[in-house]
């Protein structure tokens, strides 16, 4: 029964974040919504006995929150000096928000250690000698190897797009030219001078 409620709870609750992620104005209340719908998608892989698979998405896709909040901030051009002015008004949501994670983990603590996170039934084990690790290294580099290397090159696009699209060129700041830097002359770059024993080089002669 505690499972049941359990389960439809986390579902609810990860179908209205995701919903929230497209539909806020807000870009940090995006943020905290996905999550919120990342901890619920990872409380569901604990009821279904996929652990492993749980903590991939805590560690892999919540730690990644961070990077795809700072590719928010460098395309919306927001103010980091009205964004910390404005952390005493996000500190109630984002409490509501811990507060919800926190009784979403305490929830599925007890519904696994009463009834099992399988409820009961003996999941399913290609061998004995495999753990779980291991089966899914085997199916996801052998069965899907094409689908994986295609996310990957998603991935990798997404991130270079997102890297030119947020680059800008300001006049006044100097970058650096490979070109002319390989292309120069030595008699151009390289001046020798003169100087006397016990002298040295005036400022004038460096400049």
């Amino acid at each position: 029964m505690l499972q049941s409620i359990a389960f439809f709870l986390l579902a609810a609750v990860a179908t209205v974040s995701g919903l929230l992620v497209v539909t806020a104005r807000n870009p940090v209340h995006s943020v905290l919504w996905l999550i919120l719908a990342f901890f619920s998608s990872a409380g569901l892989f604990v009821l279904l006995g996929a652990e492993f698979l749980a903590m991939l998405l805590v560690v892999v896709y919540v730690g990644a929150v961070a990077v795809l909040f700072l590719f928010v901030v460098m395309m919306l051009d927001v103010d980091f000096v009205k964004l910390r002015e404005g952390y005493a008004r996000y500190l109630p949501f984002g409490a509501i928000i811990s507060g919800v994670l926190l009784a979403e983990m305490i929830m599925v603590s007890v519904a696994v250690v009463q009834g099992g996170a399988t409820n009961g039934r003996t999941p399913v084990e290609p061998s004995l000698d495999v753990t779980n690790v291991q089966a899914i290294g085997r199916v996801l580099y052998t069965d899907y190897i094409y689908f994986f290397q295609a996310a990957g090159i998603v991935l990798l696009i997404a991130m270079i797009g997102a890297i030119t699209l947020t680059l800008r060129h300001k006049p006044h700041i100097k970058r650096q030219n490979i070109t002319d830097q390989v292309n120069r002359d030595r008699n151009k770059s390289v001046e020798v001078k003169s100087a006397q024993s016990g002298q040295g080089v005036s400022a004038e002669e460096l400049l």
